[in-house]
């Protein structure tokens, strides 16, 4: 998701070693995704010689289908506007704001754990340093997660966000149950072996997924295609969300709309690239326009009267507001 709400809060202090160190793990993982997308586009041409179109429509009839009517109010890492994000304090904040969803990042430790962080690495929201992947669960548990908060906004600083820990994805399904829902981001995907899989067991440890639609406590959402596509060929009754960046005017095929209603419900996209007639032509497919991160109520109205079916807010309660000013 976008970082334009966040500020960094505080000046890196690594030596020549690390830097290299970092430089290094950059140009791996840039490689990896560049052969992911060789991967995904020479499968999409393929798959096009073999009339994928029609295979694409057909499949999107069997998706998971979401109420297009029920607007939905994403609290995006939590009430993050009010809390330090990804925190149990900031969910539980959400939910009091009447979020629908809970919407968490996942990240994983050396030691295969899945723990909800934005970032690949510590340093913007913790006091640690480095990449998540280089930490056991352990390490990253000794970390203040909350401080940083109070730093960067002192107007909204509190006493108990100092000390807060990075919770586990299973430590949030354990305080928030089968109550909440959750919507929840496979984060770098290709630096994390089977992360898809880990997502898969926990979910259905907890049951938080079901035979259809309606049973189902989850979205999943991600920028990978390929991870989307890999939880759908494992669970074809969860429904998923392909987000999408522009750096541009966005604009969008009907080539396009099919390949990602083969495996998906929806789309979300950074916002502020977005008009009314690429809501409107997403929404004439049946597919959910969920746009990111939206903090402003002018903002939420006009993409409300566009037509987008719900958004990822750092403040649920703006949102709340305005749906039931709409209402």
């Amino acid at each position: 998701m976008d970082l334009s709400f966040y500020s960094s809060h505080k000046e890196a202090n690594k030596t020549g070693n690390q830097h290299s160190a970092y430089r290094l793990e950059r140009g791996n993982h840039l490689m990896k995704k560049l052969v992911r997308s060789i991967f995904l586009i020479t499968a999409a041409i393929v798959a096009a010689g073999f009339g994928l179109s029609g295979h694409a429509e057909a499949a999107s009839h069997s998706q998971p289908q979401l109420n297009p009517s029920q607007l939905l109010n994403v609290a995006h890492r939590g009430a993050s506007g009010h809390a330090p994000e990804h925190t149990l304090l900031a969910y539980k904040l959400g939910q009091k704001m009447k979020g629908d969803y809970i919407e968490i990042d996942l990240q994983m430790t050396k030691d295969g754990h899945l723990v909800a962080m934005h970032d690949e690495t510590l340093d913007r929201t913790t006091n640690g340093t480095g990449f998540v992947k280089d930490y056991t669960l352990k390490e990253i548990k000794q970390l203040d997660a909350g401080s940083w908060f109070n730093e960067a906004y002192p107007e909204r600083a509190k006493t108990e966000y100092v000390g807060l820990k990075v919770p586990t994805l299973e430590e949030i399904i354990q305080t928030f149950g089968r109550s909440a829902r959750y919507y929840i981001e496979t984060k770098s995907p290709e630096d994390y072996d089977h992360m898809e899989e880990k997502l898969l067991d926990i979910l259905k440890q907890y049951k938080l997924t079901g035979a259809n639609i309606h049973s189902s406590k989850v979205i999943i959402q991600s920028f990978s295609p390929e991870s989307l596509q890999i939880i759908h060929n494992a669970n074809p009754n969860i429904p998923l969300v392909q987000l999408l960046w522009y750096d541009k005017p966005a604009a969008i095929t009907d080539a396009e709309l099919k390949q990602y209603q083969s495996y998906s419900v929806g789309l979300g996209m950074n916002f502020d690239r977005i008009d009314r007639a690429y809501v409107q032509k997403i929404r004439s497919t049946g597919m959910l326009v969920h746009p990111y991160t939206v903090n402003e109520k002018e903002d939420m109205k006009r993409l409300l009267d566009w037509g987008a079916t719900g958004m990822f807010t750092n403040f649920p309660d703006r949102l709340r507001d305005v749906l039931r000013e709409k209402k």
